[in-house]
């Protein structure tokens, strides 16, 4: 109504049915044949042309449908507030390459041009899934934004070909002045709204913090420091033997070595092998004691030979070199070799031929020598940085690093204290690491047994459902009551 002879009133009046028949469709094209005649007969009724100039719109609005709509257009608003959800907000100076990037990527699919612009402002890809959750109300509404459009730019259109539009200095000022006071309001009272009221809040962090053992514990000692007092052995007689006469299994634990052994918000000690552990000294009949070990190769040899534990259980990697110095149980877990890298990296580290292509690459690799074997032989010119300790790896080392080299079942976990992370398993060639149990002593009795229990628990589902709670994180947060009219607010439940 600023630029041509018709009020917003007669286009509302004339096209409500096409406007309202879009919304609740959700396409746009279907609506388009309704747009055209309406803007017809608009410009035939108030609009002083020949007559068959009222046939432009038949020629706009399908050039124009090809052309990103104000629907579309609306859609960068995602992008920053994804940055503000993910505390990844982008800077001033970014707005204007995600307006000429985004303008451009609007020109395909919604579904892939979000995905590539949040990549590209290195925004956690995760926050995708907030925009496909709200896309069966947003579709309505950008489609019901695209068709108001379409029409505007048909009546537009016609009216600057047939020299009809009116540019009256004054009206165009009005228009503007209004248009940025409701839009400062708009936007200023949601972005108020949000800060005050629906800050997120990232929990993921605080599901695995909380994490609790899923059966009951056998009597159990934790020691967080190496205990003064070790227990001494009998050389002339079986690990399993003392075990059954001490009537205490002593498990060695790496801490942090997160999701099999590590310390909860409670301080309580928990994880996979944790779990293992009480359910075999369940089946002995046995306490528990759980005392710290050493990642040092050297050291470690020294205290499964001094019987200083019976078992090691805290995710230990089996190779050919370390399987002629201890003596291993069977294997009870397979994990599967993996990078975890920035979100925005992903597609970087998907296949080795890309990888290898990568120049000045840094990878931090674990110190384990089939690892950085593996390596070395699969991306060559990578430098390597080598690790012991995975949560220092993940904090300010990580801003130096391209990727670390874990596997797949611990870096989805660190994934969810790091969630600008993801986990990749390049292809082709997907290595399987084993996991297995060390024994003390080379006692091949006690290995006997925990080889047979294995199997045992692997048949009767302990594994599987161990697996699914602590590495897929099944059933970890505990669900909560919907919320309730009778209860929440009325208050009528006890």
């Amino acid at each position: 109504s600023t630029l041509t002879p018709i009020g917003y009133r007669q286009i509302f009046s004339a096209t409500q049915e096409a406007l309202i028949t879009a919304f609740f469709i959700g396409d746009l094209f279907i609506v388009l044949p309704i747009l055209m005649e309406r803007s017809r007969a608009l410009l035939e009724e108030h609009v002083a042309i020949a007559p068959e100039a009222g046939s432009l719109p038949e020629i706009i609005i399908p050039a124009g449908f090809n052309f990103p709509h104000a629907g579309k257009v609306l859609s960068l608003s995602f992008i920053l507030f994804a940055g503000w959800y993910a505390n990844s907000d982008l800077g001033i100076e970014q707005y204007p390459q995600l307006a000429f990037v985004g303008l451009f990527s609007f020109f395909g699919s919604l579904n892939i041009a979000v995905p590539y612009l949040l990549d590209l402002f290195r925004i956690p890809a995760d926050t995708f899934h907030l925009f496909l959750a709200a896309g069966v109300i947003n579709s309505r509404f950008g489609t019901l934004v695209a068709a108001v459009h379409t029409l505007v730019l048909g009546l537009l259109g016609a009216c600057a070909v047939t020299g009809a539009l009116r540019l009256s200095p004054r009206r165009i000022v009005r228009y503007a002045l209004v248009t940025a006071l409701l839009g400062s309001l708009v936007i200023g009272g949601t972005r108020a709204f949000f800060s005050t009221f629906a800050r997120p809040e990232y929990d993921a962090d605080e599901v695995v913090a909380g994490m609790q053992l899923l059966s009951a514990q056998q009597p159990t000692i934790v020691h967080r420091d190496p205990p003064a007092n070790r227990v001494g052995f009998d050389p002339s007689r079986s690990q399993l033997d003392l075990v059954r006469e001490n009537r205490v299994l002593r498990v060695g634990y790496l801490e942090d070595s997160l999701p099999y052994a590590f310390f909860n918000s409670a301080g309580d000690l928990v994880g996979f092998d944790v779990e293992m552990a009480h359910a075999f000294a369940r089946e002995l009949g046995v306490g528990v004691v759980f005392v710290p070990v050493t990642r040092e190769l050297g050291r470690l040899r020294e205290e499964l030979a001094g019987a200083y534990c019976d078992l090691v259980m805290s995710g230990a990697v089996v190779t050919a070199g370390r399987a002629s110095e201890f003596l291993y149980s069977t294997s009870y877990l397979d994990e599967t070799l993996a990078f975890v890298v920035p979100d925005h990296r992903r597609r970087d580290f998907g296949d080795w031929e890309r990888i290898r292509s990568l120049k000045g690459v840094r990878i931090a690799v674990p110190a384990i020598s089939a690892f950085v074997e593996k390596l070395k032989a699969d991306a060559p010119d990578a430098e390597l940085v080598s690790f012991r300790d995975s949560a220092a790896v993940f904090g300010e080392r990580s801003q130096k690093l391209d990727a670390i080299l874990l596997p797949a079942e611990r870096g989805s976990v660190w994934t969810l204290t790091h969630p600008q992370y993801c986990v990749v398993v390049p292809q082709p060639g997907i290595m399987k690491i084993p996991l297995a149990y060390l024994v003390a002593r080379q006692d091949q009795p006690l290995a006997n047994v925990v080889n047979t229990w294995i199997e045992l628990k692997k048949r009767d589902g302990t594994i599987t459902s161990l697996y699914e709670y602590w590495i897929l994180g099944r059933n970890a947060a505990p669900r909560r009551p919907r919320w309730s009219v009778v209860s929440d607010l009325l208050h009528w439940t006890e």
